[in-house]
């Protein structure tokens, strides 16, 4: 029976997404060869041996569009007979590219394929793709008459739904920079990271964040509009209990375990089992708790059974919210810190936390991994992934 298998993966630090930040001067096409690049240089895999580049991107417009993947490819030296495609589940766009690369691989279709994404949210800032127009259309409006709303609206929902109180977000987030601030000082995130344009760390990351400077900053949501429809909520949502806005890039060797035993790769990690729900739009970023129950029952694995978790902290309401529901413990949960601290960029993001996974099951000695991502539109991914 065939396996897919990841030999290796490597992500940039991530930048501030902003004009400024270290990566900001980089353009996305670059930012994100320089992944696959430091990838086929960790692994020394012959480039003409790879079948495919499937990447993920959210702002495919402007500098990060025109199939993306395909110049980013080129630009990394892969040869031009390699081909290559962007694909798009919003912020699980890379991690989709990882189950698409492994499903690829199950099915003989490939041997040896590179999954990757790449956001630069300083160039191509969230929401560009859109110009300021409606992208649901009249069916939309009808199925939906009282409307959907922005994510960090149905993050507020979230935190209201499930009784999380401000200063319950405000120290989950606080503690997500803790742990990264405490991974880089420990050496954590070193075999993982290639530096570039002399940045050598997560920007983002800030060591002495604590829950009070957290308590001064001012909701970020809060609208007229949304006030009129929404009476109830608190309003809890700012941006420090929020992932920021950043640029970065993630790429992910995939093989079958014989092409890596042919070959002479060694595997850091089976991919043992993938999923994909569909949740309601309005809620929006609930998806990760049927992904997780999903993923669970098709690899016939329990909660107690996965050694680390990756969750990515799009809002704090949301992982808070996946662990009531799940029960799982925190204390396995983002162990290195997670998106707050760490950042965002959105169509790299399935790909850092997978190459973050990975590291973390191995400095644990944990056997099975599981990460899950919220996606816009009410969608979820999830991934197990048994370390070999």
């Amino acid at each position: 029976m065939r396996e897919a298998v990841i030999v290796d993966a490597v992500r940039t630090p991530v930048g501030k997404g902003k004009p400024g930040g270290a990566l900001s001067g980089l353009h996305p096409v670059d930012l994100h060869a320089h992944a696959i690049r430091a990838l086929l240089e960790r692994t020394g895999i012959d480039p003409a041996a790879v079948e495919d580049v499937i990447s993920g991107a959210v702002g495919q417009i402007g500098e990060q569009s025109g199939n993306t993947a395909r110049w980013a490819a080129l630009s990394a030296g892969l040869p031009e007979s390699v081909p290559a495609v962007t694909v798009d589940r919003q912020c699980g766009s890379s991690q989709q590219a990882i189950s698409f690369a492994a499903q690829g691989v199950l099915s003989a279709a490939y041997d040896v394929v590179i999954a990757s994404g790449v956001e630069s949210m300083s160039r191509i800032p969230i929401g560009s793709q859109t110009a300021g127009r409606s992208i649901f259309g009249d069916g939309i409006a009808e199925r939906y008459p009282e409307g959907l709303v922005p994510q960090g609206v149905s993050a507020e929902l979230i935190a209201d739904k499930w009784n999380l109180s401000r200063a319950r977000l405000d120290t989950f987030a606080a503690e997500s920079h803790h742990r990264a601030a405490a991974a880089w000082a420990d050496g954590r995130f070193d075999g993982e990271v290639a530096p570039l344009a002399g940045l050598t760390r997560d920007e983002s990351v800030r060591p002495s964040t604590s829950v009070e400077v957290l308590a001064g900053l001012k909701p970020a949501f809060r609208a007229d509009v949304w006030e009129r429809r929404f009476p109830q909520l608190d309003w809890r949502v700012t941006a420090g209990n929020s992932s920021p806005v950043n640029d970065g890039a993630a790429a992910v060797l995939i093989t079958s375990s014989e092409t890596a035993s042919r070959l002479g790769l060694r595997p850091r990690a089976r991919i043992h089992t993938t999923a994909v729900v569909g949740d309601d739009p309005l809620f929006m970023l609930t998806g990760v708790i049927p992904a997780t129950e999903k993923v669970l029952g098709k690899a016939g694995l329990s909660l107690s059974d996965i050694d680390a978790f990756e969750v990515n902290e799009a809002f704090a309401s949301v992982v808070l919210a996946w662990q009531a529901e799940t029960g799982a413990d925190l204390a396995k949960v983002n162990v290195n810190g997670g998106a707050t601290a760490i950042g965002h960029p959105l169509g790299a993001s399935g790909a850092r936390l997978m190459t973050t996974l990975l590291s973390v099951l191995e400095q644990t000695g944990g056997r099975y991994g599981l990460q899950t991502m919220c996606e816009a539109g009410g969608l979820a991914n999830a991934t197990i992934i048994e370390r070999l």
